[in-house]
């Protein structure tokens, strides 16, 4: 049997990597959980960012199962911006996918027309989709999906077994920032880098996205700057190197979290805030350094609330596809 998987951790055809290395950590989670569930199936990697070409078009019609693998895939206005790159002209041909742990794209008003009728072509009315939190749930039953679930994002799953004490009780030494280029606030950011320097021994930033050097570049930081490299960016993390995590990059401090160092993640944006919302997630609002203060200095035990029935309701769902 043949799995589709929309991957946002795919840049194009060729296979590069997607420029924003928190996608990685999405693709990741996605592959964990196909691994899991469709053991043996032939998946067929499509990138979410570039149109299918036409022998794309026929592995998409032809497959048993889509899946569109998590990020900020849905938005009120597909006719004028889109994550999920496909057109009108083609959806209509393909297996109707369904969702793991997508998002909405930003805080907007009601989906227009013309998104309604295009997701009518994308996503399957059989089965349950998986959203990331309970703003995109909303945004999709007010258009009259009811098969949809909230499982938070499938890159925090692993926490659902974390036990605080396995999460440090104490501020680290050093600290790992992330800026994010396309949310620049250079007094806020400014402000904040000061207040890490008095804070902590070494600050090290990791430039998550394409662009992030660029903005890194205008600050007179005493800092180091590691190799915008995933495979360096999991090899610091899982070094002895005593660090926190704080910073504007949501999956960058997910993905700190799994590795069971502390992290606090800075609100830009629906994405981090909306996710706090549901599962205690540690966020603060950029801006409100007091908080960020107040966190670094008093230590409190990590707990997290993830929808566990609601992932294994998604996880179900297949299995009477594996056994035919």
């Amino acid at each position: 049997m043949t799995l589709c998987l929309f991957d946002p951790g795919l840049l194009d055809r060729t296979g590069k990597p997607a420029g924003n290395l928190g996608n990685l950590v999405i693709q990741q989670a996605v592959t964990r959980e196909i691994d899991r569930i469709f053991q043996g199936w032939n998946v067929i990697r499509l990138s979410t960012f570039s149109t299918p070409n036409a022998q794309e078009r026929r592995q998409m019609r032809s497959a048993d199962v889509t899946i569109a693998g998590g990020t900020n895939l849905l938005n009120s206005q597909m006719n004028r911006y889109r994550q999920w790159v496909i057109s009108m002209r083609h959806a209509p041909g393909m297996k109707r996918a369904h969702l793991l742990g997508v998002g909405w794209w930003r805080y907007e008003g009601n989906p227009n027309l013309f998104t309604r009728i295009f997701l009518k072509f994308l996503l399957t009315d059989h089965g349950l989709h998986s959203v990331r939190d309970s703003y995109t749930e909303a945004k999709l039953r007010s258009i009259g999906y009811r098969n949809v679930v909230n499982t938070a994002c499938p890159t925090m799953w692993p926490l659902a077994d974390a036990r605080p004490e396995e999460f440090p009780h104490q501020k680290a030494r050093n600290v790992l920032i992330t800026l994010t280029d396309y949310s620049k606030h250079l007094e806020y950011d400014r402000k904040l880098i000061e207040l890490l320097s008095t804070k902590y021994e070494k600050l090290y930033v990791f430039p998550q996205g394409q662009f992030d050097l660029n903005y890194l570049s205008t600050f007179k930081a005493n800092w180091q700057i590691l190799e915008r490299d995933f495979q360096a960016f999991n090899e610091f993390i899982r070094s002895e190197e005593s660090f926190d995590f704080i910073g504007t990059r949501l999956h960058g401090g997910i993905h700190c979290l799994n590795h069971r160092r502390r992290a606090l993640i800075l609100e830009v944006d629906n994405r981090a805030k909306e996710i706090a919302k549901d599962t205690g997630l540690v966020t603060v609002p950029r801006e409100d350094l007091n908080q960020v203060r107040d966190w670094i200095d008093h230590p409190r035990p990590f707990t997290i609330r993830l929808p566990v029935a609601n992932i294994e309701r998604w996880r179900q769902q297949f299995t009477q596809l594996k056994r035919n």
